[in-house]
């Protein structure tokens, strides 16, 4: 290895000479003044004279002049060696008799090195006492190398980063693309659809520019518009698409097909690139849960209306289940998703996770669980209870009619009573115990009425879903008087034991982890002991 070696000692000697002859040199310093103790300093003295100087530095024969010979060396610092070679014309003797009075080291100290050396590879040679810095200079083929390293690597930054920005913009582009083909396909295969397809300045026209905004959930957000004829909607924007653009495509091939009075109408669409929009019928009464649990007094409905809703909510799964060509499974009946028009008159909507399958197959194969929790039957999580079929809207339904009878959610972790957590465990054995409800100020009318809804509630809500009623039974059974109907078996699968509540589990995609195997045998125990 090649070294640029700087060497510097620790100390450094002096030679005091003396000299027959008068010596011009620089490197001779006069000492006389000094060392003679006569009171007349003259450089031409008695018959024995003489002329002193002292010399800094090492003292080679070739330096001595022939006049002169050495008297005396001695050590000091190599400080004052430092200034002699910066500018030999400052040094004096003065700083010779300062170094004299320091003296001189003789341990090396590390601080030297750091105080005085810039260089990390410093250290004090071992024969010489020598301090010598060294500084690596790599070989020529070494420093050849990493030129070329360097300039690859600057070369793959350079070029790399533009590439990866390409691709990432290139793939964003190949799966929306995709999306688009797949809606695009959909609507062009499908051309008998009813709803009016809208281009996306249709919607913005009718928006007035997105101003008036209803409302905002994990599909998007949805506005208020108005048509050319003056009638008002609502239009969905599906910000945020999801599974290939799969919501769209539910939405639009179910309620886009079909008309009843109790299923919210889609009056038309937009599918232009990744502008997806849905336009309903504007519902100026709101959605349901703004009724079931607000406070006293206000946005109330009375028992009597409350019974009718259920009775609209009712026809409408009936019709989607059996009362077009194709049976159409909703999977996410809940308060939120019954809308009320002017006159009350409830709609079902939000068929972004609905399935639709031929009518007369009552069996529909899920891949996971879908819906939003304490509405979802519990066949979609523990298989081993039974099949998904149009039953798990029945239990979905049901849950939704135990929350209008009681105007309060099923599962409440605030209750006063470990056995008031789960709401339709505890009505059902104070129904048993024949205990009277407390409903308020309720009338004896109102109060059949409510009971007459809590115990077909209780039927839609049973574990297995060959207990419950059909639809049809459903409606028949709410139009009919309480005292005709038999209470049904208490319905065991609590939320505690489902891991049920309140929060929504993917209300626009609705994918859950199902059950394990373990889990449904374990549920299916408790099925069949019912």
């Amino acid at each position: 290895m090649d070294t640029n070696s700087e060497s510097h000692s620790l100390s450094e000697a002096i030679t005091f000479v003396k000299c027959e002859n008068p010596v011009e040199s620089p490197l001779y310093i006069a000492t006389d003044p000094c060392i003679n103790s006569s009171s007349a300093a003259s450089t031409t003295l008695s018959k024995e004279e003489y002329y002193s100087y002292v010399k800094v530095g090492g003292t080679h024969t070739s330096e001595l002049e022939d006049s002169c010979r050495i008297e005396l060396m001695v050590m000091i610092t190599s400080r004052l060696q430092r200034i002699w070679e910066n500018n030999s014309t400052n040094i004096s003797y003065r700083d010779i008799h300062n170094q004299l009075v320091y003296g001189f080291e003789l341990s090396w100290l590390p601080n030297f090195v750091n105080n005085y050396y810039s260089s990390d590879r410093c250290y004090v040679h071992g024969s010489n006492k020598m301090v010598n810095c060294d500084e690596w200079n790599p070989p020529t083929i070494v420093r050849i190398c990493l030129l070329i390293l360097g300039m690859l690597l600057s070369i793959v930054w350079i070029s790399g980063f533009p590439l990866a920005i390409a691709f990432s913009i290139c793939e964003w582009r190949r799966r929306h693309l995709s999306m688009y083909n797949i809606i695009e396909e959909f609507l062009q295969t499908n051309n008998d659809l009813r709803p009016v397809r809208y281009s996306y300045s249709d919607i913005r026209k009718m928006t007035k520019g997105f101003k008036d905004k209803l409302g905002e959930g994990g599909y998007g957000s949805v506005y208020k518009g108005k048509l050319r004829s003056g009638r008002f909607v609502a239009i969905k924007m599906l910000e945020k698409s999801k599974a290939n653009g799969q919501e769209f495509i539910n939405e639009v091939s179910t309620i886009g097909r079909i008309h009843h009075v109790n299923v919210v109408r889609l009056v038309g669409f937009c599918a232009k690139g990744s502008k997806h929009a849905l336009v309903y019928d504007f519902m100026p009464n709101g959605s349901l849960d703004i009724y079931l649990f607000s406070q006293e007094g206000i946005n109330s409905l009375n028992c009597k209306t409350m019974c009718e809703i259920s009775c609209g909510v009712a026809r409408g799964i009936e019709y989607l289940h059996q009362g077009c060509n194709m049976q159409i499974l909703h999977f996410d009946i809940k308060p939120h998703n019954i809308l009320l028009d002017e006159n009350f008159i409830p709609k079902v909507s939000d068929f972004g996770l609905a399935r639709s399958s031929p009518l007369g197959n009552s069996i529909v194969s899920l891949t996971a669980a879908r819906g939003t929790m304490g509405y979802i039957a519990p066949e979609l999580f523990y298989k081993n209870i039974g099949a998904v079929s149009n039953k798990a809207d029945v239990y979905s339904y049901g849950m939704l009619l135990m929350e209008m009878a009681s105007r309060r959610k099923n599962l409440n972790a605030g209750a006063d009573h470990t056995s008031q957590i789960y709401f339709p465990s505890w009505i059902y054995d104070q129904f048993k115990e024949g205990n009277d409800i407390e409903m308020g100020d309720a009338t004896q009318d109102e109060s059949k009425i409510r009971k007459k809804m809590i115990i077909v509630a209780l039927w839609c809500i049973q574990m297995n879903p060959n207990d419950r009623p059909t639809m049809t039974r459903v409606k028949e059974m709410l139009e009919g008087d309480v005292e005709s109907l038999q209470m049904p078996r208490k319905p065991f699968l609590c939320p505690q034991e489902m891991l049920v509540n309140d929060e929504v589990l993917k209300s626009n995609s609705g994918y859950s982890k199902p059950a394990s195997d373990d889990e449904s045998k374990e549920i299916s125990e408790i099925v069949e002991s019912c």
